[in-house]
């Protein structure tokens, strides 16, 4: 959209003000107000904001940040009851002199995907974000118990992700479908496939558009990866595919698999580069509790057609939906930054279509089933067990420093090296249940 044909779309809705939305290195959603009057002026030369108070961003001696909003992402906010209404649009981060600030993890992924094009590929993503209600915050009392595809009279939670789907819908976000998922309380909205960067600010709306429809019932919901012990956590899991114009490059009517080089070049980078951008995908402390075995998410660095114990799925293809052929990343979890996550998965897949890497044996059986001699008879190796073990696999990879650029990538290490410290010097109410009686 221009920006005369957004001014024009504010008068005529009568639009109250406008939100600039932008998120920090961790993913966190930033946004400011500013009045209508200010548009015209945000839209030309950008708004000054203090950058030092924001996670990742700027020292205090260079504070003054500029955010610019992209027409592209104008939308009215449908949650927001006013007089008038609200408007909602995300930002690129400047510097004072204008250019791209690099620590925005917006201008993160634009690098990356301008990698991809040179190479003649436009890179589409289909995250299935997953996520718990909850009857209240700080807590975890479930709404249901409910399963895998449930459908029940009592579920609340099906009108909760009925009013979410209407909420983007309305604000041009395409939903593919919705279910009650395999754990008590827990849910999944699927968005349709799209361009990177427009998944990612789908992304950040769906997980404010989800918790502010709960909010409104007076319920809570979380994208915590792990948030109940016992139960299955949360994934993200992702589908991607690489296209040159309107042909999917993935795919391959001669091949066996239906799969071209290409893609088998890709699973091959995601497979090599798994452990390396494990920590980007999987960032937080929590979103260890959930990659562990027996709650379906995956372990082991391995890849099949229909074994959803591997880390990589292959979907079958299906005859006329060439444009389908894809690949799913199924360890990301939904409190990831989504910018560099889809930045860190597209660096991987890249570096395996430019090196040629070989493609490992899928692997058929369940892989939790197997012995530890059996995996390593097979190379099958292991995801970080732990965010320490993730973060210093990590630090040393070249691919993910290139593809954060240095500043995120140094501030991201140092941040997540501090949340670790802080973490292992907690004493946890499993310690004083299992040893304060005892020692």
């Amino acid at each position: 959209m221009a920006k005369q044909g957004i001014l024009d779309i504010v008068k005529k809705k009568n639009i109250g003000f406008v939100r600039l939305w932008f998120t920090d290195v961790l993913g966190f959603l930033k946004s400011f107000d500013i009045p209508v009057g200010e548009l015209a002026g945000a839209l030309k030369d950008g708004m000054g904001f203090d950058g030092s108070s924001i996670e990742g961003f700027s020292r205090i001696e260079e504070s003054d940040m500029l955010v610019k909003p992209d027409p592209a992402t104008f939308q009215i906010i449908p949650w927001i009851k006013e007089d008038r209404p609200v408007a909602r649009m995300f930002c690129n981060v400047l510097d004072t002199t204008g250019k791209p600030f690099p620590g925005d993890p917006r201008y993160v992924l634009k690098k990356n995907l301008e990698v991809a094009k040179k190479m003649g590929y436009t890179f589409n993503v289909g995250p299935e974000l997953e996520y718990f209600y909850f009857r209240n915050k700080g807590g975890t009392e479930i709404l249901d118990k409910g399963g895998y595809f449930d459908l029940t009279p009592m579920d609340i939670g099906q009108d909760l992700r009925r009013k979410t789907v209407v909420v983007l819908e309305k604000m041009g976000i395409d939903v593919e479908y919705w279910h009650h998922e395999v754990a008590n309380s827990q849910h999944e909205i699927d968005l349709r496939y799209n361009e990177a960067m427009i998944m990612a600010d789908n992304v950040m709306t769906y997980r404010m558009a989800v918790k502010e429809v709960a909010m409104k019932e007076n319920l809570y919901a979380t994208f915590m990866p792990k948030p109940v012990y016992g139960i299955n956590g949360s994934g993200m899991h992702t589908h991607m595919s690489l296209f040159k114009g309107k042909r999917n490059a993935f795919f391959d009517p001669k091949d066996k698999l239906h799969l071209s080089k290409t893609a088998k070049y890709f699973i091959a980078g995601l497979l090599k580069h798994a452990t390396e951008i494990c920590s980007v995908c999987c960032q937080w402390v929590n979103s260890y509790k959930r990659l562990v075995p027996g709650y379906e998410a995956p372990v082991y660095v391995s890849w099949a057609q229909r074994n959803r114990s591997a880390l990589v799925r292959v979907p079958m293809y299906k005859p006329g939906k060439e444009n389908a052929t894809r690949v799913e990343l199924r360890n990301p979890d939904p409190a990831c930054n989504p910018y560099l996550a889809f930045s860190v998965m597209l660096a991987a897949g890249l570096e395996g279509i430019k090196q040629k890497y070989p493609l490992p044996e899928q692997v058929t059986g369940n892989i939790y089933d197997m012995s530890e001699s059996e995996r390593k008879r097979r190379k099958i190796t292991s995801l970080p067990d732990d965010l320490f073990e993730a973060i210093k696999i990590t630090e040393k990879s070249a691919i993910v420093r290139k593809a954060l650029g240095d500043k995120v990538f140094e501030y991201f290490i140092r941040n997540k090296k501090d949340e670790w410290n802080e973490y292992r010097r907690q004493i946890t109410a499993y310690e004083l249940d299992k040893y304060l009686a005892i020692l």
